[in-house]
């Protein structure tokens, strides 16, 4: 394939606006943005997008690609291979992997792997414990995306409770700290609660009062107390309930924010009504809640007190999610599914096109102040994808590219559909042929 692209007549969505024009490429960047018509195309492959929607490449600052240690869930290659098939471009993915990402010599073989298998650009965050603070100290802001901190356990133990190494990093980080927000005690008390009431094969419905609002609010309002002590750079993931709103701003540019806040896209999508059906297949930590939550952070989302959507995505195998409630791990695949799930949303009318690309592409890259990417500017990497607003498919077994081979959302019909992704100027996946010569680039930030 040449170096040298024009993608032609696309609908661009892109910093607020949308409108019909051409999008030249040269080796790996964005050379020219013409609205309406180019006039000479000679020495560039044209590439016809007439009648699909062109947006930047989706940031995903959340995954789980369970590598090393856990690969049988899913690992760098095909996660991230099902990633660049939904339109994400660059992931920040966690340490919780196997050995866990606690000292700085195994979140560079992290990323020595991630070179040689990763489809998309990536980062890894440094992961914290009660007792690897001089490592964490050690992180490069501009080669690692952020520290993460387990504030409440999840999968993998990771849990960081002991108060003086909350302080520690909190007042020395030399970079973005995100935080998984559950308060422990609370939910260790409701889990013993429910599980001397119900049993082991308690319905997943009572998750969220296991994992509970209030277990949520008392650990993020800790962390946002925290960080305004200390001045820190905060960023609070998954959010899911209405009252954690107050807790953040939406008076001040991005730009500005010491303290923002994520949601994920089935936080965005499901509710707790949808347990009966789906069960433990949408059990996430934390917990998918009520309407009510669902529709605060929707409102959060569009009022920008919520600053970037991304997607947790956790695998785990089909069988693992058919135990008992109290036995089935937490957390789901998503990265496939996340951009059409937003643009069906947008669809809707819950969101504008322009506010899903806000949010999933510029917004990470301020954020995480991310180098050259996340807009389609001049001199920005060319990292895009076409998306058809009007194919009509269903999330079917056979479609779906998780190693996991499930999808929380199986059986659901979208309207739109991904049909070619650009990462670094190279095609990397197009009407679901894949291209794997060239891998994915570690990000760089400017901090």
């Amino acid at each position: 394939m040449s170096t040298n692209k024009v993608i032609c007549g696309a609908t661009i969505v892109n910093e607020g606006e949308t409108f019909v024009g051409d999008i030249f490429i040269k080796n790996d960047l964005i050379e020219n943005i013409v609205e309406g018509k180019a006039i000479d195309y000679s020495g560039y492959e044209i590439i016809d997008a007439k009648g699909l929607h062109l947006f930047p490449g989706i940031i995903d600052d959340q995954v789980h690609f369970r590598d090393p240690g856990l690969t049988y869930k899913g690992d760098i290659y095909t996660e991230s291979k099902a990633a660049v098939a939904g339109g994400i471009t660059s992931f920040m993915e966690m340490p919780n992997t196997d050995p866990p990402a606690l000292t700085q010599k195994i979140l560079e073989e992290k990323y020595k792997s991630a070179s040689k298998k990763s489809l998309a650009n990536f980062s890894f965050y440094m992961g914290a414990s009660n007792d690897n603070l001089e490592e964490v100290l050690k992180t490069d802001p501009t080669k690692v995306c952020g520290i993460k901190v387990f504030m409440g356990s999840s999968t993998g133990n990771m849990l960081v409770d002991d108060e003086k190494i909350l302080e520690g990093i909190f007042k020395n980080a030399p970079t973005l700290v995100a935080t998984h927000c559950e308060d422990e005690v609370t939910v260790q008390k409701d889990t013993q609660e429910y599980l001397k009431k119900y049993g082991i094969d308690a319905p997943t419905s009572i998750h969220p009062k296991v994992r509970s609002a209030e277990a949520c609010y008392l650990s993020s309002s800790k962390a946002v107390r925290l960080a305004k002590k200390h001045n820190t750079r905060l960023h609070v993931l998954h959010l899911t309930t209405a009252r954690e709103m107050e807790l953040f701003s939406n008076e001040i540019p991005l730009e500005e924010k010491k303290i923002t806040a994520e949601v994920c896209v089935h936080h965005l999508w499901f509710s707790e009504n949808d347990y009966k059906k789906k069960g433990n297949f949408i059990k996430w930590n934390p917990s998918i809640k009520s309407e009510e939550d669902r529709e605060a952070l929707r409102i959060a989302v569009a009022n920008n007190t919520i600053d970037v959507i991304a997607t947790d995505h956790a695998p785990h195998t089909e069988e693992e999610k058919k135990r008992p409630y109290f036995k089935a791990p937490s957390g789901g695949p998503m990265v496939q599914h996340s951009l059409v799930s937003m643009l069906q949303l947008a669809k809707t009318g819950v969101f504008s096109l322009e506010k899903v690309v806000e949010k999933m592409c510029h917004h990470p890259a301020i954020l995480f102040n991310v180098e050259k990417r996340g807009f389609l500017r001049n001199g920005y990497f060319a990292d895009m994808v076409l998306v058809d607003m009007d194919t009509d498919w269903e999330v079917k077994k056979e479609n779906i590219l998780y190693k996991c081979k499930w999808s929380p959302l199986e059986g659901e019909l979208f309207n739109s559909k991904v049909v070619k992704t650009f990462i670094n100027g190279n095609i990397v996946f197009d009407n679901g042929t894949f291209y794997e010569s060239i891998k994915g680039k570690r990000l760089i930030f400017n901090q």
